[in-house]
């Protein structure tokens, strides 16, 4: 029973405190789909182009407890010195964090929103390949926790 008391982070004695995050809105905010050496890019080929993904997580404050973040990703497929493809997507959304410490905000949201983007982001960009000619581009999931980690030791390490 005591499970049934709980809704929504308040419990039955109406302690509201628990941390939230509400999606307010979510948008494509930049795309570029290049096919440069079409239809010959399209020709079946011997080998396996070679693949790079970039990805970067932005944020800012809108106000209030109020984040715009983008998820920033940057797909380039090339046989040898011929670009096959590059895709570049940027989607954000606008998201509410309520009660999360001060000294958490930036770590909540910087992993937490972008692994709400991240399926959204990854299905344009699967659709975008394929409409372009090519297998769908299915990106792995990407752990935000590492990938956060390692932009703040990153930060650390260019600080004197």
């Amino acid at each position: 029973m005591a499970s049934e008391d709980i809704i929504g982070g308040a419990d039955a004695a109406g302690d509201d405190k628990a941390p939230t995050l509400n999606v307010l809105g979510q948008y494509l905010k930049d795309f570029s789909f290049e096919n440069p050496n079409a239809p010959h890019s399209l020709a079946p080929r011997e080998s396996t182009p070679e693949l790079s993904i970039d990805v970067n997580v932005d944020a800012r404050k809108l106000g209030g407890e109020d984040f715009e973040v983008s998820l920033s990703m940057e797909a380039a497929a090339k046989d040898g010195d011929n670009v096959l493809f590059n895709v570049e997507i940027s989607y954000a959304g606008v998201f509410k964090v309520s009660n999360v410490p001060a000294e958490h905000v930036q770590a909540f949201v910087m992993i937490e929103c972008p692994r709400l983007l991240f399926p959204f982001a990854r299905q344009i960009m699967a659709d975008s390949t394929r409409d372009g000619g090519f297998p769908p581009l299915m990106i792995d999931p990407i752990d935000f926790a590492a990938l956060f980690q390692q932009n703040m030791m990153q930060k650390a390490a260019n600080q004197p």
